[in-house]
């Protein structure tokens, strides 16, 4: 679907000039009747059609049809509350009748993954292709627009229609309102809430295009499940960081059982969350944990400044307040820096030498007892080149009068909207109920973000300081295709895995990789014991001997690897004793030979890596290597292709990367070159695209100059 029919098919979802409620029903409590209560209740100014060839008439004599056929009119959406079949047969309905939307109230279509279910989705799913409609749902609770007065969701509690700035919409129509209901509490209207349950017509790609579209729409607020198709939802992603709206996403689900099957490490060590991650953070994607979260992250946006990092500054009036900060910012992925000395003197001069002026600055009596003052230290903090955010200690007040000094904060709205030099935020010390007149205050100062209590107002800012360092960042870019005939024909000579895969052997994979940049050291092929020896004399003492076989992927499990050997004899030997291993750990299992390889010592073992997760597809992996890979589990993941700053920035995310700067005293290893590999190994990844499920490097050998790739495996697609 391309983004303008996204956008239309929305618009046809969410505006539409009349309704017919199939299903429908005077039965106290039904979801028909609370469905045409709340149409009624939002204003909706075009006809509602009840449809049930039971009954007559519903809801206070209003007449109902019998089907979709005996309209009086063509019905422009279809809500369906009828279940299995039947609602199959009311989308076919639908869309002979004309409509152009529906959505699908039903469950049953395959949920709980139950065959019966799975057929039903099927034909769901043929039948909405068929119609060509617009459908949300199945498995869903309706949808909200208030720019159209139009509202589905059965829920007494929606009484206020104003359009807002945040567009919501989730899988979960019970978590789509739990954060509907949150943000209301905190004087936020969502403009859209919209219930896409299974989505077997509109995905989330489309309601985040449409939601892009809308001008008035400054955040876009996700619960995700599961995602359909990888390209689109990462190209919508996309549109909308383009766009500067930021988005901000529960997500949840696993892919443990492709982990369990991964036959490389890269696979076995991702995770559902850190693939997520690794791809949308660099499209500006904020995932956060919690409803707490979401809701303090959309209060910044609606309301606040992107700042250009999470390099923080605050004014408190508690010492408290002030360890608090400092304590939570590691955790939070936040720094409070040191002051300028400029900053620090002209503190001094306002407050008095006896006043600490670290970051934060306990402002304490000095500001408290002074409007100007507090203004003053301000004016200074944003003044200060360190500091990318500057936080403010406020409370909002439950009554009127209970605060005064709260009302400084209109002054510094007014001060932002004048064009302070860095965004504002206000962060209490603890979460707080809202009442009706805090909310009515509240909006007295529009353009500052009101975050609540120390941690979750921390993560908010890491949030929105990592999208503004994203939105300064390049893109990785894309480099030509270097696949050659040659690469095409090492390809085709993989072997078939057990699950119909195929594996690319050492030599192959290597081969593979260094067209890429990815360098190895010297090696050879040897199909007996003498060449293995003749191999040895080329290369030079000592060599590794490395167990060549297609039934194997992980050498060292079978004895099938022999570091140091010095001399013919011992690579003789150690012929011999790599195929007795095999044929005592694997009996049956073919022996192709060694791979001669030169020993190269020193360095650091790092592992780099590919892996094909079933939600989002490609990502890379760095981290620490070698035999330790999934015990310590030190590894990072990032999106495929990579820039030199995404490959950079996952190096020095782990303790490997702490390591190629030389500790304690060890030798300082090439970075640029690991780098370059890393890189080097998303283009590959690239490049092979669809044909790939995997590739590991492990270990990487970085050295002083240079890094070598002494192992390599690439798994082909079936």
């Amino acid at each position: 679907m391309t983004k303008t029919s996204s956008v239309a098919q929305v618009k046809a979802l969410l505006d539409p000039a009349s309704i017919a409620i199939v299903g429908a029903s005077d039965r106290n409590g039904s979801w028909a009747k609370r469905v045409f209560r709340v149409l009624k209740r939002g204003g909706y100014k075009g006809t509602i059609y009840p449809v049930n060839p039971r009954v007559e008439t519903v809801w206070d004599g209003q007449t109902c049809y019998r089907d979709l056929a005996s309209l009086p009119g063509k019905p422009d959406h279809v809500v369906v509350l009828v279940p299995g079949a039947a609602a199959i047969d009311a989308i076919r309905a639908a869309g002979a009748a004309g409509a152009r939307s529906a959505t699908i109230f039903s469950s049953g279509f395959g949920e709980g993954g139950d065959p019966e279910g799975l057929a039903l989705g099927a034909q769901l799913r043929a039948a909405v292709q068929e119609s060509g409609l617009a459908v949300s749902g199945p498995n869903c609770m309706g949808n909200l627009a208030s720019p159209f007065g139009f509202c589905t969701i059965p829920d007494d509690r929606i009484t206020d229609f104003t359009p807002g700035a945040i567009g919501l919409f989730g899988q979960s129509g019970g978590i789509v309102m739990a954060i509907y209901r949150a943000l209301k509490s905190r004087g936020m209207t969502p403009a859209y809430a919209i219930t896409n349950g299974n989505e077997v017509g509109l995905t989330t790609a489309d309601y985040i295009r449409y939601m892009v579209a809308q001008d008035h729409v400054k955040v876009i607020c996700c619960f995700i499940e599961a995602i359909r198709d990888a390209d689109d939802f990462l190209s919508a992603c996309a549109e909308a960081f383009a766009a500067r709206k930021p988005i901000v996403a529960m997500k949840i689900g696993g892919s443990e059982a492709s982990r369990a099957a991964a036959l490389a490490h890269t696979g076995s060590l991702a995770g559902s969350l850190a693939c997520f991650d690794a791809v949308t953070r660099p499209l500006g994607v904020l995932r956060v944990a919690t409803i707490d979260e979401m809701v303090e992250c959309a209060d910044y946006l609606t309301h606040g400044q992107i700042p250009a990092g999470s390099r923080l500054g605050a004014i408190t009036f508690s010492g408290g307040l002030k360890g608090l900060l400092l304590e939570g910012a590691e955790r939070n992925e936040v720094s409070f820096p040191q002051l300028t000395p400029d900053t620090t003197a002209r503190m001094k001069e306002l407050l008095g030498v006896g006043t600490s002026m670290g970051n934060p600055l306990d402002a304490g009596f000095a500001a408290l007892s002074s409007a100007e003052v507090y203004f003053k230290c301000i004016d200074i903090m944003l003044d200060d080149p360190n500091i990318d955010l500057l936080l403010v200690q406020e409370e909002l007040p439950l009554v009127e009068g209970q605060n005064a000094k709260a009302g400084n904060l209109r002054e510094v709205d007014r001060m932002v909207v004048e064009g302070a030099r860095k965004p504002v935020a206000v962060v209490s010390m603890a979460s707080y109920m809202y009442s009706d007149f805090t909310r009515a205050f509240r909006e007295g100062f529009p353009h500052l973000p009101v975050l609540h209590e120390v941690d979750k107002a921390l993560k908010a800012a890491a949030h929105v300081g990592r999208y503004g360092a994203m939105a300064k960042s390049a893109p990785a870019p894309r480099m030509p295709q270097k696949l050659t005939d040659a690469a095409t024909a090492l390809m085709a000579q993989a072997a078939p895995a057990a699950d119909g895969r195929r594996v690319m052997g050492e030599a192959a994979s290597k081969q593979l990789l260094g067209a890429y940049g990815v360098r190895s050291p010297g090696e050879a092929f040897a199909g007996s014991a003498d060449a293995a020896a003749t191999a040895a004399e080329a290369i030079g003492y000592p060599v590794v001997l490395k167990l060549v076989s297609d039934d194997v992927q992980h050498k060292s499990d079978v004895g099938g690897v022999l570091i140091g050997l010095r001399n013919g004899q011992e690579v003789r030997e150690g012929f011999a004793r790599i195929a007795a291993a095999l044929a005592a750990a694997k009996p049956g299992a073919h022996f192709g030979g060694v791979l001669v390889v030169q020993q190269v010592s020193g360095g650091t073992e790092l592992v780099l890596g590919v892996h094909r997760d079933p939600e989002v597809g490609l990502v890379t992996m760095f981290g620490t290597g070698g035999v330790l890979l999934e015990l310590v589990k030190d590894v990072t993941f990032g999106p495929v292709p990579l820039s030199e700053a995404q490959a950079a920035g996952m190096i020095e995310r782990t303790m490997a990367g702490r390591l190629l700067d030389g500790y304690r005293g060890g030798a300082k290893l090439d970075r640029a070159a690991v780098v370059s590999a890393l890189v080097g190994l998303s283009h590959l990844a690239q490049d092979l695209g669809e044909r790939l499920e995997s590739i590991d490097v492990n270990p990487l050998t970085a050295l002083p100059s240079g890094a070598l790739a002494l192992d390599g495996l690439v798994v082909l697609k079936a």
